[in-house]
């Protein structure tokens, strides 16, 4: 064999190897994997906040007032009326049933004008002095046969049987998703209702107070001492009886039964992909779930769950058992919190309520007796039905529109206070309830260089931006025309619309780029681009997580789920795409501090714009361009809280104190609202509302 074969051969084989790319080296850009380390980063950083704030506790008087406070606030409760003004209860029995050892009514009462709560009642058959008394809140166990819904007090009724047959009054109330009128707790699981957080509702709050008026109910009741009333569920029950305990101090015993877990848990290991919206609270001042032991301390605490339990895993319960076994030591209170695990899934088992049955005698009754009565269904479902017919002024399926009250409109809100005072007031809520996500101490955004691309018409300059905590890189380009003005300057934010638009034509123009390169490219794309160009120097072009080139992979399904996870950190997707338009404007108003240029997004993202532009203010030459804007949250972008205080007019007037802002609305939309806003604000000069045809 000669030498020039063996110099060719290995020419060969060299450049084959030159050709396959390392895998040692990971993807340039991988979107999702940020996403991963960012929703860990994240939930490390409020478990430890919470156990960290746990430990530093000497007054508990003083955190369980400032606290309880804080969770009623994220379950959207009205706390004045929590506390002065409830509406009377309308409580009507419909019909008794009889059995040996014990009795029940039939009843329903409302918790709010025409919110209705379906219940039964079970006593003992024979009653000489006040009694024990447990409201049963129950979970997910469905019964509807042939179109009717009998409540999911009928699947849990052997747990309400066994009370009234031990010395106990039991009221087992229907939750409002799967009572006999039925509404939903599915809001963002899978019915696309994302105002639900704007507007601060969780249907938690709509359970946790049908449990705070049942209460009510019972302590009305002669049979019923209102000295000894326990709490108990089982599943989406078993949360109903965390918000309970943790709200309302005449709870004097709790068990909650596999009804909490960690933020790992639910963010990182995904359980919240297994749960409706009525398990979670708007996580407004970013709490890990541990943090809600304390406010039921010094009461009895049992908490009980299986081990295999795949949406409440044992290691987040255990965690939580572990982190309030503190705070009860420090109250001179250990025996009085335990925690109970049983063998298998998430099922309801005898073994989980024989030692909930236990705890709730030794602590309401003072017994430490063995069981020896099984707890067995003894009704058809339709026996325990309590309407015949439904109530036509019911409010239950339309509750989450009319539960948690919204702000007034702006004139109303300027009624009794200067604008100072309001303007005042209104970024003290953005920042304490609406954005209040958003890193504490912001990092100031870093570039790199990447790479440029070439065509006649113009350079592309690709960047890396990092716009948090060294975690979420994205892509900034830089379009600079060849034949056009090096003074004018324009940003253009890539949502998916805007990224639909622009990557067939990038695709034509610079084929080589990977963010682009599953485009179709555009035949016309030159004198598209060109055009567009015309009387520019450059284009520069913003992007966000989650959007346009940094879209997250994924079905439907994992999309929903991904904005979930944001939810439950006190986030919302919106909120921290927010926040990176805002760091991307810093890196894109570089070098043009004395230089003039605009803004520009459409739909929600014009809305994300406008409220970047009122933190993000290192570019006081920048004016804005908002698009076909919603007039509403109601409709997009999603922030927590945020229509409890105020809406988008009132943020694009605080925007156009200080930048230009021009509103371009179209023919088709509803010019009234922006036409008033324009009447309404003489004194602010910067707003302008353009009418696009």
């Amino acid at each position: 064999m000669n030498s020039s074969f063996l110099s060719l051969s290995l020419l060969i084989v060299l450049l084959c190897m030159a050709s396959v790319p390392n895998p040692s080296e990971p993807p340039l850009w991988n979107f999702d994997a940020q996403l991963d380390t960012y929703f860990v980063t994240e939930t490390n950083k409020l478990s430890k906040a919470s156990k960290d704030h746990l430990a530093d506790i000497t007054n508990w008087e003083l955190y369980q007032n400032q606290n309880r406070w804080k969770l009623m606030h994220m379950l959207g409760l009205n706390i004045f009326a929590l506390e002065n003004e409830k509406s009377p209860l309308k409580p009507v029995i419909t019909g008794t049933l009889e059995e040996e050892e014990f009795r029940v009514e039939k009843l329903h009462f409302q918790s709010l004008p025409g919110l209705y709560v379906t219940g039964n009642l079970y006593m003992p058959k024979e009653i000489t002095e006040p009694l024990p008394a447990i409201l049963y809140v129950c979970g997910h166990g469905k019964v509807k046969e042939n179109g009717i819904s009998y409540g999911n007090k009928a699947h849990y009724q052997h747990h309400a049987a066994w009370f009234a047959r031990n010395g106990y009054v039991c009221l087992i109330i229907d939750t409002n998703q799967l009572g006999e009128i039925e509404g939903t707790h599915h809001g963002t699981h899978h019915l696309n209702r994302w105002w639900w957080i704007s507007r601060g509702y969780t249907p938690a709050g709509v359970e946790a107070w049908n449990g705070v008026r049942a209460v009510d109910y019972l302590i009305s009741r002669p049979e019923v001492d209102r000295n000894r009333i326990g709490l108990t569920g089982r599943s989406g029950g078993g949360a109903y009886t965390w918000w309970g305990a943790a709200i309302d101090t005449r709870i004097k015993v709790a068990v909650p039964v596999a009804g909490i877990t960690d933020l790992n848990d639910h963010i990182v290991r995904q359980c919240v992909d297994g749960h409706c919206d009525c398990m979670f609270m708007v996580n407004t001042f970013r709490w890990d779930y541990p943090k809600l032991v304390p406010l039921v301390a010094p009461r009895p605490l049992l908490i009980s769950n299986t081990d295999r339990d795949p949406i409440f895993p044992i290691k987040g319960v255990f965690n939580t058992y572990l982190q309030g076994r503190n705070a009860y030591a420090k109250m001179n209170a250990s025996n009085h919190l335990a925690l109970h695990t049983t063998a298998g899934p998430h099922m309801d088992t005898q073994e989980l309520r024989v030692h909930a049955f236990r705890w709730f005698n030794h602590y309401l009754r003072g017994t430490d007796e063995l069981i020896d009565k099984p707890a067995i269904k003894f009704f058809e479902p339709r026996q325990l039905k309590v309407f015949d017919k439904l109530p036509e002024d019911q409010i239950n399926t339309k509750i989450d529109e009319l539960f948690v009250e919204i702000a007034p409109p702006i004139a109303e809100q300027l009624s009794n206070f200067s604008w100072d005072q309001q303007k005042h007031h209104w970024n003290q809520v953005l920042d304490e309830r609406v954005l209040s996500g958003w890193p504490s101490k912001p990092k100031r955004p870093t570039s790199e260089f990447l790479q440029r691309y070439r065509h006649e018409e113009g350079i592309l300059n690709e960047w890396k931006v990092t716009t948090d905590d060294g975690i979420t890189e994205l892509p900034f380009f830089q379009l600079v025309s060849n034949k056009g003005s090096n003074k004018t300057r324009k940003v253009e934010i890539l949502d998916d619309e805007n990224w639909a638009f622009w990557a067939p034509k990038l695709k034509a123009l610079f084929p080589s780029g990977d963010l682009w390169k599953d485009a179709l490219p555009e035949k016309d794309a030159a004198k598209t681009v060109r055009k567009l160009l015309k009387g520019l120097g450059d284009i520069s072009f913003l992007c966000m997580r989650g959007a346009g080139p940094a879209q997250f992979k994924g079905d439907e399904k994992r999309q929903i789920q991904i904005r979930r996870r944001y939810y439950l950190l006190g986030q919302t997707l919106e909120v921290m795409q927010t926040y990176d338009i805002g760091q991307m404007l810093i890196v894109a108003a570089k070098g043009m501090s004395e230089r003039s240029f605009s803004a520009e997004a459409k739909g929600s993202t014009a809305a994300m714009l406008m409220y970047a532009s009122l933190y993000f203010e290192e570019y006081p030459a920048m004016s804005v361009d908002l698009v076909d804007m919603p007039l509403s949250h109601q409709y997009g972008p999603v922030y927590p809280n945020v229509l409890r205080y105020l809406d988008l007019p009132i943020t694009t007037l605080l925007a156009a104190e200080k930048r230009a802002v021009r509103i371009h609305a179209n023919r088709d939309s509803d010019l009234k609202e922006w036409q008033a806003l324009a009447d309404f604000s003489q004194q602010i000069p910067n707003l302008h509302l353009t009418i696009d045809d």
